[in-house]
């Protein structure tokens, strides 16, 4: 957003983020290549494990988009991007069983789920106004007060990318256990579904990191005007 000294905080997250992008990328690639032995879909074995935790009411629908994978929990929809609701293989399966897990914790009242929820409003506002006013703050010195609100708005939004970690992981812990005590996958084809959920798991924690990073920047940047 503005280049000065500051932006080589920025570089551990930028090449975490090339690293991540890369990981899901060649997981996904590869496990979709690989056919699941029991022919389920995506589709089927989301089904079958909201069916088996008697979630009835959550509805699977296919959805345009690549990893465009996501459950609504006003809703109670968990939409499946195109390969994954039709696709067969090991990536498909995982990719569906993660997000029944987010199903799975909704159903079962999981605090950081209903939290992360909570904060989706605010977050959108920090992520969105957070920069603007610190821009505004900046540059009309007048209206330095701004920089300080934009600061604690965008604060919010990297409270959000925080809260959203254990969200993530606990939906694809849940999802490998389901799978593996369903028979739906055998052990070895599990260690497959836990290396795509691994690597998509991390691409959250380099979102994270970028957030944070991000934030003590704007930090720096406003301590440096103060020190002017």
């Amino acid at each position: 957003m503005f280049w000065d000294p500051t932006m080589v905080l920025l570089i551990p997250a930028i090449l975490l983020s090339l690293y991540a992008q890369f990981k899901i990328s060649s997981a996904y690639k590869y496990y979709s290549r690989v056919r699941a032995q029991s022919g389920l879909t995506g589709a089927q074995a989301a089904r079958a494990i909201l069916n088996s935790n008697g979630l009835y009411d959550v509805r699977v629908e296919a959805i345009q988009g690549n990893l465009s994978d996501h459950y609504d929990p006003r809703s109670h929809v968990i939409s499946l991007s195109s390969d994954v609701y039709h696709g067969n293989s090991l990536a498909s399966v995982a990719v569906a069983a993660h997000e029944t897990g987010h199903a799975l914790q909704h159903s079962s009242g999981y605090f950081p789920l209903q939290l992360r929820s909570s904060f989706v409003p605010v977050a959108n506002f920090g992520s969105g106004a957070g920069p603007l006013l610190i821009l505004i703050g900046l540059f009309m010195p007048s209206f330095g007060w701004l920089l300080q609100l934009g600061i604690l708005a965008f604060a919010l939004a990297v409270l959000f990318q925080l809260i959203t970690l254990p969200v993530e992981y606990n939906a694809s812990h849940r999802a490998l256990v389901l799978l593996k005590e369903g028979g739906l996958l055998g052990n070895e084809e599990v260690r497959g579904a836990r290396s795509v959920l691994n690597a998509a798991a991390l691409t959250y924690v380099a979102a994270a990191l970028a957030a944070v990073l991000q934030l003590a920047r704007f930090v720096l940047i406003a301590q440096g005007r103060r020190d002017d």
